[in-house]
């Protein structure tokens, strides 16, 4: 009975020490960084273990090619001053597991821009994530500083799609120039226009029930740019929320991240939006009988279009939900839309996860 007693008692507190936070390796979690200010940066994180924390320039880094900042940090936080203008890669370890997280601002500190970010972090399919600094989104920059300019040539852009009709090119061209450059022309009108079996634009959602059919062709550039792998690529409409949204939805779907995520990052749109830097002031009698400059010019002379409004049904159901009821409808899945409208099979969706999670 004595040797019994030991032997339980034993068994006891070898499990209670293997089954301890303290005894087993910890797990990066909730990994961001924020911009404190214009020259102040702060990584975060929770992990029962110490983390080291790298920092590079180059998203596609490995440890080995990063430059450590602070070793067996415990506190989950690390501050650091930097430029906006320098874009950082940051690589925490567990000293422990010795799992490694990518970690990165994801809206750029432009001067001028507007919901200018980048999509990676997000959880993709096989327990990845998307790769940083390889895909962002983004609203116009017509209104973009020197700096700025600077700024976005330094992520080295393969492509740039623009979205946006083609009054909106005219009224609002970018300033991002050494950067190859695709649209496609078509009028805000015709885009505007009610959705098969409605009558009338009635809410913002409808007019997301045109996306599938109206940006299929621009999704077919930014998939092929995305399958010829030449590097960064950025897409952007005016407010780089609605068509951008839309765009970003059917990538981030792609690449096997979760609904919920992807209307996350949708709704972030409101945070990071900045109205006054998307749109020059527009004067109607230089522009008549422009669908575009009317619909731009009434949100200049609206107190409310100088603040970026939800992207929500008055019942606080997502616009973007609209698109994905649409698809649906007409062609099954997400899965269908892009295989049988896009034109990815299934070893398009394979290499593009190969690409752009890790």
């Amino acid at each position: 009975d004595d040797a019994m007693m030991k032997l339980s008692t034993l068994f006891v507190t070898v499990t209670t020490v293997l089954a301890s936070p303290s005894a087993m390796a910890g797990t990066i979690a909730a990994a961001h960084v924020d911009r404190q200010s214009a020259t102040a940066l702060s990584v975060e994180w929770t992990d029962s273990d110490p983390v080291d924390v790298f920092v590079t320039d180059n998203p596609a880094a490995t440890i080995a090619q990063a430059k450590l900042l602070s070793g067996s940090d415990k506190d989950g936080h690390y501050a650091l001053t930097a430029a906006g203008t320098e874009r950082r890669y940051f690589l925490l370890r567990d000293v422990k597991s010795k799992q490694v997280v990518t970690v990165a601002e994801r809206l750029l500190p432009l001067e001028r821009g507007s919901n200018f970010r980048d999509i990676g972090g997000y959880p993709a399919a096989g327990g990845k994530h998307v790769r940083w600094g390889l895909i962002y989104r983004s609203g116009a920059s017509a209104m973009l500083t020197d700096a700025d300019v600077q700024q976005v040539q330094g992520l080295k852009l393969s492509q740039m799609v623009d979205l946006r009709s083609s009054e909106e090119r005219v009224l609002a061209p970018t300033r991002i120039d050494g950067v190859p450059y695709m649209a496609v022309g078509y009028s805000m009108g015709a885009m505007m226009k009610p959705a098969a079996g409605s009558t009338e634009i009635k809410n913002g959602g409808t007019i997301y029930r045109n996306f599938p059919k109206f940006l299929a062709p621009q999704l077919r550039i930014i998939f092929g740019d995305l399958l010829a792998n030449k590097g960064a690529i950025a897409y952007n409409c005016s407010a780089g929320q609605d068509r951008t949204g839309f765009v970003t939805a059917m990538i981030l779907s792609a690449l096997g991240t979760p609904r919920d995520i992807i209307l996350q990052d949708y709704h972030l749109s409101t945070q990071y939006r900045q109205p006054g830097n998307e749109m020059p002031k527009i004067n109607l009698e230089a522009h008549p009988n422009d669908p575009a400059a009317a619909l731009f010019a009434k949100f200049q002379n609206d107190p409310r279009g100088n603040v970026a409004q939800p992207l929500k049904e008055a019942d606080g159901t997502p616009f973007l939900a609209s698109a994905f009821d649409e698809i649906d409808k007409r062609w099954g899945s997400v899965d269908g839309y892009l295989e049988k409208e896009i034109g990815l099979n299934k070893v398009d969706i394979a290499n593009l996860r190969r690409i752009y999670s890790q």
